[in-house]
């Protein structure tokens, strides 16, 4: 069966498209991100579990936009074997891919005294193994083409290993490894890998926390990590004074740090 048309409005000489694909766009970080790039000009594959959310906010992009800007593809990152098709339709309707930003990650709470594989599994399965089934194959596009940005949200969480949930701080530390080895492979060839790095966003993941510091909004983040892909950054802290709190962090000497609560 031959594949359907895009719907998205061609590109032109006069009227060029960037093209992002947004992997984990539903909601949360990822919906604000993906009405920030349209806003910036993008056309959009968005991809996410919740197929009702997505094509909600695709309806509303599209609709502020005044044209097809966002096109949606329900997917589970965890469902790795659908990975080399679907990039290739994507890439086919989009006419070609400039950014793509994984953003797919979760974090299911254990507490201090918690211990459950089947929790570990899942989240190193969404927040590690499903980026490198979607950025191997992206970047190694990329590097032939000479060209491309990829974005990886990672954490602060990453940093170092805490008492409350050693798999999420796991598969964030991970992840911010493998950008780094991206970065340094892809650079040589005109590829931009950016690292992203927020503090607490008023998300679903933060719900259960009675008291966080620096708490942003999507929105807000969203637009911090605009501004670092327009800069062609490597590495972006939303905001940027966590920088300057995990300098210190990872510093503190670990017979120090395995007494905090952190």
């Amino acid at each position: 069966m031959p594949p359907s048309p895009s719907p998205l409005p061609p590109a032109t000489p006069l009227h060029p498209r960037r093209r992002a694909l947004l992997i984990g766009a539903s909601s949360g970080i990822g919906a604000a991100l993906a009405r920030q790039l349209a806003r910036d000009g993008y056309t959009l594959a968005l991809l996410a579990r919740r197929a009702e959310l997505l094509a909600e906010l695709s309806a509303s992009i599209n609709a502020e936009s005044g044209e097809t800007r966002a096109i949606a593809f329900a997917h589970d990152v965890t469902d790795y074997r659908s990975v080399p098709a679907l990039l290739k339709e994507i890439v086919a309707k989009l006419g070609g891919l400039d950014l793509v930003i994984y953003n797919a990650g979760v974090t299911l709470h254990q507490g201090v005294e918690g211990w459950d594989p089947e929790k570990n599994r899942r989240v190193m399965q969404v927040n590690i193994l499903g980026a490198m089934a979607w950025l191997d194959p992206i970047g190694e596009m990329f590097q032939h083409l000479g060209q491309g940005h990829i974005v990886g949200i990672s954490s602060v969480a990453g940093e170092r290993g805490r008492v409350r949930n050693p798999a999420y701080n796991a598969s964030k530390a991970a992840l911010t490894t493998y950008l780094e080895a991206l970065r340094n492979r892809l650079t040589r060839h005109g590829v931009t890998v950016l690292t992203v790095k927020p503090g607490f966003v008023k998300t679903q993941m933060v719900e259960h926390l009675t008291s966080v510091p620096w708490v942003v909004s999507p929105e807000r983040a969203a637009a911090g990590i605009s501004a670092a892909i327009r800069k062609r950054k490597g590495e972006v802290y939303i905001p940027g004074r966590w920088r300057w709190v995990m300098l210190v962090i990872r510093n503190i000497p670990s017979f120090i740090f395995r007494r905090m609560s952190i």
